[in-house]
């Protein structure tokens, strides 16, 4: 048979690259896997001719010139057999098992006494127990408040009232980045202590390495029996573990291998953790659970520790960005008697002392508008949002904005605004205007491009909204004609339910344009319809003076010329309130027909109040102004290349956990 070679083995040749284990307990049959010069071979059942025997045939039907390297291990069963030990066993009793790379071992009973004995591992590298199944977790802390007690029986307390740390990690690598591999600085000049958590330890006989991680970076701390007095080596190999947070003192070393060092001379166990941390191979990957324990996921994934410092930085520019044009940060009520300035579904709360319904708001505007009658001519608001509604990776019912409203202005001053913070935070995180997002590079150097609803509607479908007029259902008919194929039902229904011309636009716009504004776009000129609060356009009959922002296919901001004429106001807001009203008498008469409530119906069924003394504000007059609105989750969510609102956002709303 062409290509067929047959190799003898003996005991001469050497590394195996693997046996595996025969299918019985004699030599019938077994698997070796065999290194070629390209790549492996495989070969089943291979006949194994005696226990005696020094050699056996390997047959293979691989072309190659085999490489063979194969000490094979029955050379080490040969022994066993021969002084009648049984190589392959039934059973074994055991009362411990080892979780991933543990200092503690884990009992296999469900006694709680053996829960909690401390059974210590003497290996080459210690390390604590990182498991993370719930027997695992409940054990290993049966273990460690064992160790507290330990502590505590020593009189050494296990969670510390201080520490005096006189570097972070950072600046130590930044002071001593000059120190040459072997060189020790052991002047009293040089005697640091820090403190941090520490995530990985490994242990030498007298010598112990640990890596300690603060705020700012992370450090070695250089351990020997002989420099620890009072019997802190000892302590520090039985009681401390991966998560402990420790304060270490002592001087400064590089070892030769490069490693700057703390060497020290004393340290403190100044929080015992209880629980193990996630396996430092795996880490926390369960994206559920990263979001539910942030804490625990901060101190596996140090990068999102760093993602929040640079949401920390961004809303810092932010600040120093719009107070630097003279606006005034101001504080206005998250708890309102009408929710306004925003049609969303809102949070509602019962004052108990007051015995009325109060609203979470679910915009600042009202109220900064207010500010602007009050005589603040530059005002703005840094706050929390909260709305009602659906949950996704781009929506979070809590959320942060910045509203800011400067009087005498239009929406001109606010496009530059926009991109002044935009850029500015940019630089800030990034040092330059080009940017990554989700692989599609953005360009943010200004000016950016600046277009009307109506032309981009029209240049990305064909459609021209100007010839319809006000025939909605022309308009309707047109539209489903030329780009109905294709559309699910949820988005056709959504353009048959649009009650005017204005909200087809806008639904054309959202379903067909939207997605594709990857680059920085100012939208302007919406309809009056859907902007009961923007200033009519001084040119164009039906739009108003308004536009929002969009980069990588998401709104960013909204902004207008503010409507002041308080009558035309009024009967914009008494519009709204009339048409919500409509809807949501429909959705009850729709759920009160069903045998099962229809959740669906229940985006329309709150209650809209109108907001009067917001309307009396207006009577008083208040100075023509430009207003924007601008997510800063969505700008931390660009700037840090992060997929989901959920990433940029601490402690995210989510589901009930089952």
């Amino acid at each position: 048979m062409e290509g067929l070679r047959v190799w003898r083995l003996s005991s001469s040749i050497a590394r195996p690259l693997s046996l595996r284990q025969p299918l019985g307990l004699g030599y019938s049959s077994c698997e070796l896997v065999l290194c070629s010069n390209s790549g492996v071979v495989t070969a089943t059942n291979t006949r194994l001719p005696s226990r005696d025997s020094r050699s056996f045939t390997f047959t293979s039907t691989s072309t190659s010139n085999l490489e063979v390297a194969c000490a094979i291990r029955l050379k080490k069963v040969e022994p066993l057999w021969s002084k009648g030990s049984q190589p392959y066993a039934y059973k074994w009793d055991r009362s411990y098992r080892l979780g991933s790379s543990s200092s503690d071992l884990v009992p296999c009973c469900s006694d709680g006494g053996a829960a909690a004995t401390n059974t210590k591992l003497h290996s080459r590298n210690r390390g604590s127990s990182t498991s993370t199944s719930t027997s695992d977790r409940e054990a290993v802390r049966a273990i460690r408040l064992k160790k507290v007690e330990q502590l505590r029986s020593k009189g050494l307390e296990p969670y510390a009232y201080k520490w005096d740390r006189s570097h972070s990690a950072r600046e130590l690598q930044e002071i001593y980045k000059n120190l040459n591999n072997g060189e020790e600085l052991d002047s009293e000049s040089h005697h640091v202590s820090i403190a941090g958590r520490i995530v990985a330890r490994r242990a030498f006989g007298k010598l112990a390495f640990l890596t300690l991680r603060d705020h700012s970076s992370s450090i070695q701390l250089y351990c020997e029996k002989e420099r620890l007095l009072n019997n802190q080596f000892e302590q520090l190999k039985t009681l401390v573990d991966i998560g402990d947070i420790l304060g270490a003192s002592g001087s400064i070393k590089r070892t030769e291998k490069g490693e700057l060092s703390v060497k020290v001379d004393s340290f403190a166990i100044l929080t015992k953790s209880l629980l193990p941390l996630p396996d430092k191979y795996h880490g926390l990957t369960d994206i559920d659970k990263r979001y539910r324990q942030r804490y625990v996921d901060m101190i596996a994934n140090p990068e999102v520790a760093d993602l929040f410092r640079k949401r920390a930085k961004i809303v810092t520019e932010i600040r120093k960005t719009v107070e630097s044009q003279g606006f005034v940060e101001v504080e206005t009520p998250v708890l309102q008697g009408a929710a306004g300035g925003a049609e969303a579904r809102p949070f509602m709360t019962y004052h108990n002392s007051l015995g009325r319904n109060l609203y979470l708001r679910i915009a600042t505007e009202l109220h900064l508008k207010r500010m602007l009658v009050g005589g603040f001519e530059k005002v703005y608001e840094i706050g929390r949002i909260f709305r009602n509604e659906g949950i996704s990776t781009r929506h979070n019912p809590e959320f942060t904005t910045i509203e800011m409203y400067e009087a005498y202005s239009d929406y001109e001053s606010m496009m530059d605004m926009a991109e002044e913070i935009v850029t500015r935070c940019a630089l800030a995180v990034h040092g330059e205007l080009t940017i990554d997002y989700q692989g599609v590079e953005i360009h943010l150097e200004r000016p950016w491009r600046r277009e009307t609803m109506h032309n981009l509607v029209k240049e990305a479908t064909g459609i021209d909204f100007t010839e319809f007029e006000n025939d909605l259902k022309v308009a309707k008919d047109v539209v489903m004609k030329a780009l109905g194929v294709g559309l699910d039902s949820k988005d056709k229904f959504s353009i048959e339910a649009c009650p005017s011309l204005g909200h087809l636009l806008n639904e054309v716009f959202e379903i067909f344009v939207e997605p594709k504004l990857l680059q920085p776009t100012f939208v302007l000129d919406y309809p009056m319809e859907i902007s009961p609060l923007a200033k009519p356009h001084r040119r164009h009959a039906g739009l108003t003076e308004r536009f929002e922002l969009f980069i990588c296919g998401r709104e960013l901001a909204n902004a207008f010329s503010e409507l002041t004429d308080p009558l035309d106001q009024r009967a914009r807001l008494e519009e709204q309130v009339r048409q919500h009203n409509k809807k949501r008498a429909e959705a009850v008469s729709v759920t009160d027909s069903m045998e099962e409530k229809d959740h669906k119906n229940e985006d329309s069924m709150y209650e809209v109040i109108l907001d009067d003394d917001f309307l009396t504000a207006l009577e008083y007059g208040m100075p023509p102004a430009s207003g924007m609105g601008l997510g800063i989750d969505r700008l931390v969510m660009l700037l840090t290349n992060s997929a989901s609102i959920r990433d940029v956002i601490a402690f995210p709303v989510l589901k009930i956990q089952s």
